[in-house]
């Protein structure tokens, strides 16, 4: 079976939300959840983050620095 990648992640956010994501963040952490819930493979989910992070998402615990402004 072929990894999923972020077309096929996008598809799948959309037969879910009924709606598109707004922004790259939201994918991100759509397809925490679906690690989280054993719908994908460790694998499949970092390479997921990194194409993710690619296209500008950022996991949470990294906008720390920007917290008080």
């Amino acid at each position: 079976k072929a990894s999923m990648g972020i077309a096929e992640l996008k598809h799948k956010f959309m037969v879910v939300k009924h709606c598109e994501p707004a922004e790259a963040n939201e994918l991100l952490d759509f397809a925490r959840r679906l690690y989280l819930r054993g719908e994908i493979s460790l694998a499949e989910y970092r390479d997921l983050v990194r194409d993710l992070e690619k296209a500008g998402a950022y996991q949470p615990n990294e906008t720390g620095e920007f917290a008080g402004l």
